[in-house]
């Protein structure tokens, strides 16, 4: 079964709930016959590669509050994170374009990593002081210290349509879906979750999307095939 998941790295709530859907999935009975993909979502891709800035005044520009509530958001969000373990800077961070990150994501996809390089930049964003966009050989770094060849992750981001069609693909799916916002799960091609639920929650999707997942392929019939070794002979 497969469970595909619209993220984007400057979304808090996707950095908290892919932990609450790891819990869920660890407990789940039949997770070695799950396989997570996790597709590319911007939540802002009007953002040039340059483009970058501190996140609680942005906040506080987009939603049209204080930087004073922005502050307290980010220290709510900080709260929830610590409950799980995670870490999360409350302040200091930066936000900019995460496409170059998504094209690294499908990437590390081809290449079964995908899961590594997901964590690395999620730890860049909300647990490293270093500001985690705007700058190529920061990405570099961070794929780097993540374990991947840095002269091959240059390769990918020397060109700018490597893996671009992947991630715009990945954005038209969730067009199509109605998805405005991320986290967003899909489960079996046909059930979902939407934000960062409670762990229990995921469980229940787990189980109902493996419950009443398609079957396997049933012969009903049989009658004269051909094949490599040619054609059965009628009786």
């Amino acid at each position: 079964m497969q469970v595909e998941i619209w993220t984007d790295i400057n979304c808090p709530f996707c950095y908290l709930g892919k932990q609450r859907f790891e819990t869920a999935l660890a407990d789940f009975e039949h997770r070695d016959d799950v396989r997570v993909v996790h597709r590319s979502f911007e939540l802002d891709p009007t953002l040039a590669p340059g483009d970058t800035g501190a996140v609680i005044p942005k906040i506080a520009r987009k939603y049209g509050m204080s930087v004073e509530q922005a502050a307290a958001n980010e220290r709510a969000l900080g709260a929830q994170a610590e409950a799980m373990g995670l870490p999360y800077l409350t302040e200091g961070r930066d936000y900019g374009s995460s496409f170059d990150m998504h094209r690294l994501l499908h990437w590390a996809l081809a290449r079964g990593e995908q899961e590594k390089l997901l964590d690395a930049l999620y730890h860049a964003n909300f647990a490293d002081e270093r500001p985690a966009f705007g700058d190529r050989e920061r990405l570099v770094t961070i794929a780097t210290d993540a374990g991947f060849d840095p002269e091959a992750v240059r390769a990918v981001l020397d060109d700018p349509a490597a893996y671009a069609d992947a991630v715009r693909a990945d954005e038209q799916a969730a067009a199509d879906l109605g998805i405005t916002g991320v986290p967003f799960y899909v489960l079996d091609g046909k059930y979902a979750v939407s934000g960062a639920q409670p762990a229990e929650v995921f469980g229940q999707a787990l189980a109902t999307a493996w419950a009443n997942r398609a079957p396997a392929v049933q012969l009903v019939g049989s009658g004269d095939t051909c094949g490599p070794d040619g054609c059965e002979l009628p009786q």
